[in-house]
């Protein structure tokens, strides 16, 4: 396949008109001249963005499915309508539950990814790449919408066991890094999996620790951990000075004001900015009564609350999320590296996805420059509209 006439997205970080070969399931070309030597099938990208497919590595259901169902259905359901999205590769998120049911949704998900690499489930599915884990290693104080029953300490033979239940699809692991033994287990087992702060009450020297020891991500920024103030910086203050670490942004426009999340992208700057969705099954539903790791959630509009009116999760696709954070005031191209290379960075995927550069997996989101709605989604040598 050929794509001609459109406003590609460079590795650089700039929109340049350029064409894209596809063979098979790969980018072969990426240039300014590219000859149709085999009759390939092009498509006609006159007035469109060609960005490649978003990536969500935080999420935890949709569609009426939860990933902590942990069935072959639940996941393709997701993989599906995350695919409708724009969201072209996928890293389904768990909650604080049993360690017994976790291992079952390690192996649900292993399972499903060699239905994927076989060809034996749909072409129009995001391709299972990972598995974030949000707990249970988290603090009972920030626990936000997660079960306290389940919240344990960390361990790194239990971490083990998962990354060889999943065989190898775990790639994230939040936790609290004040939580005991965490810090230890992030050294342990830090060239394995990737650790993110997560639902804290860390302070900032605490933080450093764990950065130190070989975390390098932040799970959905200012939610559940302290905030930011002028003598007590904490896990965002550590985190703005650490470097190497991404921190995720839901930009639903219920958890952050938009302030917020401009002043963020200034703090972090573009290359460390991580757009999640942390969507749960309620989105892509009505308004109403859901589940959330066994809880009681209520739906109305854009807000996902337990009874007592704590958040618990979102609604709002990261397609959705996205398109806010440009309606808020961030560039274009600063949105489009958040929602796409960032996050495939922050969980070790980016040699394959993430990226329009030839060797890498084709899969693209294609825009309209008028209003940035979704015109098509390629994938390998398909287009879906």
């Amino acid at each position: 396949m050929i794509i001609k006439n459109g406003s590609v997205f460079t590795p650089d970080g700039v929109f340049r008109e350029l064409s894209i070969a596809t063979e098979d399931d790969q980018i072969k070309e990426v240039g300014s001249l590219i000859s149709d030597a085999d009759n390939a099938e092009e498509f006609d990208a006159t007035g469109m963005y060609v960005i490649p497919g978003l990536t969500d590595v935080h999420f935890h259901g949709c569609a009426c499915q939860d990933f902590c169902y942990g069935t072959k259905e639940a996941i393709d359901t997701i993989a599906k309508f995350e695919f409708t999205q724009g969201v072209t590769t996928i890293l389904p998120t768990t909650m604080t539950i049993s360690g017994e049911r976790l291992d079952g949704i390690c192996e649900a998900a292993a399972a499903y990814k060699e239905e994927q690499l076989k060809g034996t489930v749909s072409d129009e599915t995001a391709d299972l790449v990972g598995i974030h884990m949000e707990g249970p290693y988290i603090s009972k104080n920030k626990k936000g919408a997660q079960n306290e029953e389940f919240i344990v300490p960390a361990s790194g033979s239990q971490i083990r066991n998962w990354i060889d239940k999943s065989k190898g699809l775990v790639k994230l692991i939040s936790l609290a890094p004040e939580t005991t033994g965490a810090i230890d287990v992030i050294k342990e087992c830090a060239g394995k999996v990737r650790f993110s702060i997560a639902h804290t009450e860390s302070d900032y020297d605490t933080a450093i620790k764990a950065f130190e020891a070989g975390a390098d991500h932040v799970t959905h920024l200012y939610n559940a951990m302290p905030p930011f103030t002028h003598r007590a910086p904490g896990v965002i203050g550590a985190a703005a000075d650490t470097k190497k670490a991404f921190v995720e942004l839901i930009c639903d426009g219920v958890h952050i004001h938009p302030a917020v999340i401009r002043s963020t992208f200034k703090l972090f700057g573009d290359d460390r900015m991580v757009l999640i969705s942390d969507t749960m099954e309620a989105a892509g539903m009505p308004d109403g009564k859901y589940a959330l790791g066994g809880q009681d959630v209520f739906v109305k509009g854009s807000h996902a609350t337990l009874a007592d009116g704590t958040l618990a999760g979102s609604v709002t696709p990261l397609y959705k999320c996205f398109k806010n954070v440009v309606e808020f005031g961030i560039p274009l191209e600063s949105a489009v590296k958040a929602a796409t290379i960032n996050p495939c960075k922050s969980v070790g995927i980016d040699k394959e996805y993430g990226s329009i550069e030839a060797g890498k997996k084709a899969r693209f989101l294609i825009l309209d420059k008028n209003d940035l709605s979704i015109k098509a989604v390629i994938k390998g040598q398909k287009i879906y509209r």
